[in-house]
């Protein structure tokens, strides 16, 4: 049984011999438990990484693999769990969230998860998705002020502002097959218009995405958000948690994890494996560890299995301060033996069925991005937040919806206040902002320097110049606590890479090691969320142990017919796009009328309306038509040289 199956791989059709169900089928019917293999009670499973992917694989052992809780171990170089989802401080000394994380509905194999995570404050039986949804369903989420420009004033962000080329930059990306995008980058594929557009600054600033970084990226979010895109420009399709990613995630699924039994060894960095290999398969015998600077053997007994983490978002990370910039330690191509990337690399060193890391971490340059935590006691700067926020922000309900991005930022600054208090016994008074910006090369508009070189003080000025208030800095730095982190590989699974890359979550012939994170090849999901590190510690888990259940492939949204006119509605700048009135003529007066959205109450005569369709379809300059004479064109010399 394939653990992994991929909806895309060819059609599907109900016959007697196909008793699974599709492979991008959700719902309860793939809730089933599958019985334990045999032969599960004394085998171990060692976990490299105490991020949400290890905890996931510890999770789904125990749940779907019944395996003894007393038997698995978690190791990490660090002292604390969580991995890149962190959050910590206090309002004396300032908080420090180095991330956000920015969630939606159809991550099924994160929620199936936390369906089954106690919560952190409801009552015993409630879940961590009965916490988020109590939160969710009662503060429905959306900016007022998603753009800014000039100064302080809000920009126009109600429409994605694409023009008709533009918009078919994007349909054409959607058609294209993966295997044809290998290394392409952003800015080799899109028109300098479409990097200007209203619809980029949405998109950059919310996934964190670079003009030259990966396209083949950008087309899988933007299959797997397809969904969600009439709802970018306002991000009205997003729900966050109550508090911070550590304490809202980490903190309920560890708390249930060592409950049970699990054991968690910190301060231990595995720097490779040994392998038996014997013809086309390998089997991990040992881990060498390094232990307070010194080396070490952890021996895997045969029968048990590892599952490991590669490459590391966070790695690296160097701090500041108010008065402080922060000092960077890794060079600008390698990172040194002493990383979280050491394993992958000596992984990598015995075989090509372990990928390339050195795609992925040798341009820093490229993959680095600093945030700043601003702990903000009463200001000019808390009054300017209440105006731009949706509720006051004191009242524990949405503030700035999400991100607000300057488009006039030299840094392309951005900012988010969450909702407060964003860490569980923050005071009253205290509001907790996150400040990010993407390009680290440019000086600011107000500060004459890169952002890694400013300290807190400095960005403090920048983000208060953009938005108007730098006159009143004095008052605001007085009660404004700034700490800084700069992350040389934030956006390093971004990186342009090509097929064989990354390896596979259960590479080739590995009979007891699971590869997991944001470094490893899956069918068809994104990088850059927690759902896809839960996907990918479910599969490896699955696959191992032999389970006979499906990892869900994504959800099927981006083939709902409702969802691709939804979408193509919104790339037209909200506007009917071509052929949706004939859609309505047709459609109606029938049982499946409800599938289109409502038209909008024009004044202009319909003939005139039809007239300007049918002209942009024949118009001189359609790219659309274009395109598509070409396609045509290839498809009759293709069947003319068949005929032959």
């Amino acid at each position: 049984m394939e653990k992994e199956p991929d909806a895309t791989a060819g059609y599907w059709s109900n016959q007697p011999l196909n008793t699974l169900p599709p492979p991008d089928t959700m719902g309860a019917y793939m809730r089933n438990r599958p019985l334990a293999p045999e032969g599960i009670a004394p085998r171990k499973a060692w976990i490299i990484g105490t991020g949400i992917a290890g905890l996931a694989a510890a999770f789904y052992l125990i749940r779907d693999g019944g395996m003894p809780a007393a038997n698995i171990t978690l190791i990490d170089s660090l002292d604390i769990e969580g991995g890149s989802l962190d959050g910590a401080g206090n309002p004396e000394l300032g908080y420090l969230i180095r991330g956000g994380r920015e969630m939606n509905w159809n991550y099924d194999n994160f929620w199936d998860m936390f369906q089954d995570v106690p919560a952190l404050e409801l009552p015993e039986g409630y879940s961590v998705l009965d916490e988020y949804r109590l939160v969710n369903d009662a503060d429905p989420n959306y900016s007022k002020a998603r753009l800014m420009h000039q100064q302080g004033k809000i920009k126009d962000f109600s429409s994605f502002g694409l023009s008709k080329p533009q918009q078919w930059e994007l349909v054409k990306l959607l058609l294209k097959r993966k295997e044809d995008l290998d290394d392409v980058t952003i800015e080799d594929y899109f028109s300098e218009g479409f990097l200007q557009s209203n619809f980029w600054f949405f998109w950059r600033s919310m996934f964190a995405f670079e003009n030259w970084q990966s396209l083949l990226e950008m087309k899988l979010y933007m299959h797997r958000f397809l969904d969600a895109l009439d709802g970018f420009n306002d991000m009205s399709a997003l729900v966050f948690p109550k508090y911070n990613q550590y304490e809202s995630f980490v903190k309920p699924l560890v708390n249930m994890l060592r409950g049970q039994g699990v054991q968690v060894t910190f301060g231990t960095r595995v720097v490779d494996m040994e392998m038996r290999v014997d013809g086309g398969s390998r089997t991990v015998t040992g881990l060498r560890c390094r232990v307070g600077g010194e080396d070490t053997l952890l021996p895997v007994a045969e029968g048990d299995l590892v599952f490991a983490l590669t490459g590391s978002i966070t790695e690296g990370t160097a701090y500041g301060d108010l008065d402080t910039a922060p000092a960077l330690k890794r060079g600008p191509s390698t990172p040194g033996e002493d990383s979280d990337w050491t394993l992958w690399r000596n992984l990598a060193a015995q075989s090509p069925i372990f990928g390339k890391p050195e795609k992925f971490y040798s341009d820093v340059d490229g993959s680095m991005w600093e945030s700043a935590t601003l702990t903000c006691r009463p200001s000019p700067l808390t009054d300017k937040i209440r105006e731009l926020s949706v509720n006051d922000p004191y009242s524990g309900k949405t503030a700035t919806g999400g991100v607000i991005t300057f488009t006039d930022s030299n840094w392309v600054l951005s900012f988010t206040v969450n909702r407060q208090p964003h860490f569980i016994g923050q005071p009253g008074d205290v509001l907790v902002v996150w400040v990010y910006a993407l390009l680290m090369d440019q000086d600011g508009n107000h500060v004459a320097k890169p952002m890694p070189a400013c300290t807190g003080r400095e960005i403090l000025a920048e983000l208060c110049y953009h938005l108007g208030i730098v006159d009143q800095i004095d008052a605001i730095a007085a009660n404004t606590k700034v700490r800084t982190a700069l992350m040389p590989y934030i956006t390093a699974q971004f990186m342009p890479r090509a097929a064989g890359d990354r390896p596979h979550v259960v590479p080739k012939g590995c009979t007891n090691l699971g590869l997991l994170g944001q470094f490893v090849e899956t069918r068809n999901d994104v990088v850059f969320t927690m759902e896809s590190s839960v996907r990918t510690a479910r599969v490896a888990v699955y696959t191992l142990l032999g389970l006979a259940k499906q990892v869900p492939d994504l959800s099927p949204v981006q083939y709902d017919v409702r969802n691709l006119i939804r979408a193509a509605r919104a790339l037209n700048n909200n506007e009917p796009f071509p052929g949706e009135r004939l859609l309505h003529r047709v459609l109606d007066k029938t049982y499946f009328a409800h599938i289109l959205p409502p038209l909008p109450d024009n004044q202009r005569n319909l003939g005139t309306v039809l007239e300007d369709e049918a002209s942009w379809l024949v118009g001189k300059g359609s790219s659309a038509l274009k395109d598509l004479h070409g396609r045509l064109e290839t498809l009759r010399e293709n069947l003319a040289k068949r005929g032959k």
